[in-house]
This record gives C-alpha cells, sequence and structure tokens, in this order.
C-alpha cells in the first residue's frame, strides 16, 4: 500500500476511453507512458453523468442523492418557478480539500465544477466556469484573482457560447483555454505549499459536443471532407503536450491520478419530451405557443397537468401531485402506477424511424440509498443518452430532431469515463468495474485521511 504523501489529479472533463486508451492512444506518449506505470481502466460514472454533479460526487464519495443536486439546476420548491441554478452552496458534504483544511494542510484547487462561489480553504482555490464572470470573485484568497490575470492576460472561466455555428473561433477558444488551464495549473503547483492538487480541464467536453459530427464519420451527420476532420487528433495531441509539462513540474514522488467524470458519445438527434407529454394528454397548456418556448414561459393548465419535464442530457419529468404542487392534479394514491405508466410508454417509444429506441426510465430512490433537495420523480435516459431531452415547446416539427433546441451539439454524455493512478507502491496494469466513487477513499488513503479505502485492483 502507498503510503501518505502529495497528490496530483489532473481532471479532463468528457474525456473517454476510446480517445485516451484507444483512438489516440499513439498520439498521447506522455499519457501512454503514463498508463504502462498506472493502475488504469475505464470508470463508471454517476447517475446521471453530468458535470454537476459528478465531480462533487467524485471528490466526496457522496451520491446525487446525497448531496440532493441532480443537474446543473434544480428544483428549490415544489412550485412551477424555474430551476435554481447548483452552486457551492448546494454541496452539502465535505470535499477532499475541505477534509484537508480540516486536518491542517494545504490544497491547490482549479477550475473544478462545483466551486463557484469559491471556499476559503487552507490554499488557493480557483472557481469553475459557473462563475459569472472574471468581474466576480472567483479565487480563494480573493488577491489570487490579479496574480493570475497578470499571469494570463485575462483568465478565461470557459469557452465562450461554445455552442454556435462560429467554429473557427469556438476551436481556438478550445486550443487556447486548455493550454492556459495547464500553464495555471503549473504556477500554483510551483508557487503554493500544497500536498493536494486538483484541476480540471472542460476542454474535452466543450470538444465533443461541438465538433464530433466533423470528426467523427460514423457520427449520423457527418460532413465528410470538411476542414475539422482532424481537430480531435489535434487537440489530443495538444493535451498530451500540456499534460507531459505538467507532469515535469510536480514534485518527486508525487501520486498522479488523471480522470474524467463522464465519457462522450455521438448524439443521434433530440426527442421533444414536453411534446411527448401532451400527445399523452399528461400536459395540457392554455394557451398554444406562438413559437419556441421553453417550459418556464410556456402557459401551462396546471389544474389539469399529470406531469411536465426538464430537457438537457438527460430528462427530467416531475408529477404534479395534489398536496405537494401549488395545484396539484395526480392523488397521492396514484402516485406510483402512475410514474409506472409513464416510464413504459417512454421505454416503449420507437425512434424517427420506428425501431426501438432504448429509452431507460430511472426512479432516483432505485438509484440512490439517500435521496435529498428536490429529485425528478424520473430521470429520463433518451436512446440511452444517445439522444438529448428537449424541453422546448411550440418548435412544430413533431417529436423528433437532428439538432439541439439550445444551439449546434453534436455530442451527448456517456456513463463511462477514464480512471489513471501513478503512485509509489501501486501495481500497474488494466482493472476494470470502476466507479468514480472509488475515487475518494482511493484519495484518502494516499493522503492518509480518515475514511481511506483500498485502493480498487
Amino acid at each position: 500500500m502507498p503510503q501518505p504523501g502529495r497528490v496530483a489529479v489532473i481532471g479532463l472533463d468528457s474525456a473517454t476511453p476510446q480517445f485516451v486508451f484507444d483512438r489516440f492512444a499513439e498520439d498521447m506518449p506522455v499519457l501512454s507512458a503514463l498508463r504502462q506505470r498506472s493502475l488504469w481502466g475505464p470508470m463508471r460514472s454517476v447517475d446521471p453523468p453530468i458535470t454537476m454533479p459528478a465531480w462533487s460526487c467524485m471528490m466526496s464519495g457522496r451520491t446525487p442523492g446525497e448531496l440532493g443536486v441532480y443537474g446543473f439546476r434544480d428544483r428549490a420548491a415544489h412550485d412551477y418557478g424555474p430551476l435554481a441554478f447548483a452552486t457551492s452552496h448546494s454541496i452539502r458534504a465535505p470535499r477532499i480539500w475541505d477534509e484537508m483544511t480540516a486536518a491542517g494542510r494545504g490544497s491547490v484547487v482549479l477550475g473544478v465544477p462545483g466551486t463557484y462561489p469559491p471556499a476559503p480553504i487552507r490554499g488557493a482555490m480557483v472557481s469553475c466556469f459557473l462563475a459569472p464572470s472574471t468581474r466576480a470573485e472567483y479565487t480563494s484568497p480573493p488577491a489570487l484573482r490579479d496574480e493570475l490575470e497578470k499571469l494570463t492576460g485575462g483568465y478565461a472561466l470557459d469557452v465562450e457560447n461554445f455552442r454556435s455555428p462560429e467554429l473557427a473561433r469556438v476551436s481556438q477558444q478550445i486550443f487556447d483555454m486548455s493550454e492556459q488551464r495547464f500553464q495555471v495549473a503549473r504556477h500554483l503547483a510551483t508557487r503554493q505549499d500544497w500536498e493536494f492538487l486538483a484541476f480540471v480541464d472542460m476542454g474535452p467536453d466543450r470538444l465533443h459536443h461541438g465538433f464530433w459530427k466533423y470528426c467523427d464519420p460514423g457520427h449520423p451527420r457527418h460532413e465528410p471532407d470538411n476542414p475539422y476532420e482532424n481537430l480531435f487528433r489535434d487537440y489530443y495531441r495538444a493535451l498530451d503536450r500540456h499534460i507531459g509539462d505538467f507532469l515535469e513540474c510536480l514534485p518527486e514522488n508525487t501520486s498522479v491520478m488523471v480522470v474524467s467524470d463522464h465519457g462522450a458519445q455521438p448524439m443521434v438527434g433530440g426527442l421533444f419530451i414536453n411534446e411527448w407529454l401532451r400527445r399523452e394528454g399528461l400536459l395540457v397548456l392554455a394557451k398554444e405557443p406562438d413559437g419556441p418556448t421553453p417550459m418556464a414561459r410556456a402557459h401551462v393548465d396546471w389544474k389539469r397537468t399529470t406531469a411536465w419535464a426538464e430537457g438537457g442530457y438527460y430528462g427530467r419529468i416531475f408529477l404534479n401531485v395534489e398536496g405537494r404542487e401549488p395545484e396539484g392534479a395526480v392523488p397521492a394514491r396514484e402516485y406510483d402506477d402512475t410514474l409506472d405508466r409513464i416510464a413504459s410508454a417512454l421505454e416503449r417509444l420507437p425512434d424517427d424511424r420506428g425501431d426501438p429506441m432504448g429509452t431507460r426510465v430511472l426512479r432516483p430512490e432505485q438509484l440512490y440509498p439517500e435521496v435529498n433537495g428536490i429529485a425528478p420523480d424520473l430521470l429520463v435516459y433518451v436512446g440511452d443518452l444517445r439522444w438529448r431531452a428537449l424541453a422546448t415547446l411550440g418548435m412544430g416539427q413533431g417529436l423528433y430532431t437532428t439538432e439541439n433546441d439550445t444551439g449546434p451539439d453534436h455530442a451527448n454524455h456517456g456513463d463511462t469515463g477514464i480512471f489513471l493512478l501513478d503512485s509509489p507502491g501501486i501495481t500497474p496494469g488494466r482493472t476494470d468495474g470502476l466507479s468514480l466513487y472509488d475515487v475518494a477513499p482511493a484519495l484518502r488513503e494516499l493522503l492518509g485521511l480518515p475514511g481511506g479505502g483500498r485502493l480498487p485492483r
């Protein structure tokens, strides 16, 4: 078993086994060499496999149900208002850096989703892309912001409007953001006093969403002979160089972990899930929309409505329950039967060609040992996440589309990310059956914190 010591975590949001371990392995000599001396393998994400809350689940060992966070936005009350954005205040469980601070030990945290607003820790924290802008207080201590702005000439929280037809701009910003993220990681690693360092580069995620159809001949909307056909390879080569530069700046005998919060896959299309609920007689509008209308602005006849949905990488269905919602229409005694009927109908729903879609519908209590906050009544993985759930009403084009309702997008999330651990005393080799929930106990073990668990084999 490795002795407690210094640990650095390189987070690559959305990095997928099929790219890192297979398709681009020869283009990533640094990571491939690291893999040869690491315990490594595919790693199952959480349900739902979404950036928020997956990184916080990874760094706390808690499920989304235990955290009470089910996506970037969640219901704050049993009403019909818009969803509330999840912030660092939504994460009501200690993460590894909190445990290190409690032990009087230093950490560096950079760009880990779920850290805005930044919390005071022993060490330094640079919060994530959920910060509204660099005019906000996005660092702890606050003075660190000026240091980073001077270092970078303008710190990039994220790629601006990455779901955009401005492909040249978006691709350049993805490359620039990743380069800058690693630059800042090296700067903090060599100037801060730390025993635990974790940073996340959002570049792979933005790349996958913006360019998958251009780089994958198997994508249903692939455009042959386009100027971005080699963009994935070029990016992963650049990413590998950044990883190499970062590894060179680490103190000797630092344990290194490389992880992703989820994977990615081609997005076949989108299902207008609220339109489907309308056709099933489960969602009733008091007024027809004049055009594309977000669910939050739709005129709903709540007294006659059984259920409504929020969209995104996965669908969330909420029942309109008597005594729970203001104008609840579903008697509490019919709650389970109603959910069963909706789930069964969605799982039978074919795709636009009449073929089986493979949709999975889950209940929170099936997934989590504890359900906090206001969870969806049903989690819907449309086409097993090959399709996006679209909540927009009034699109006037049936149930299916090949596009996303919030801007160009060619990828959806997959349930499998990556894991590599290079640590003194570790036995190198591939291991299967890894879970994102293995990470926090492994980090505690490596750092000598209470609650450590046997390292994955």
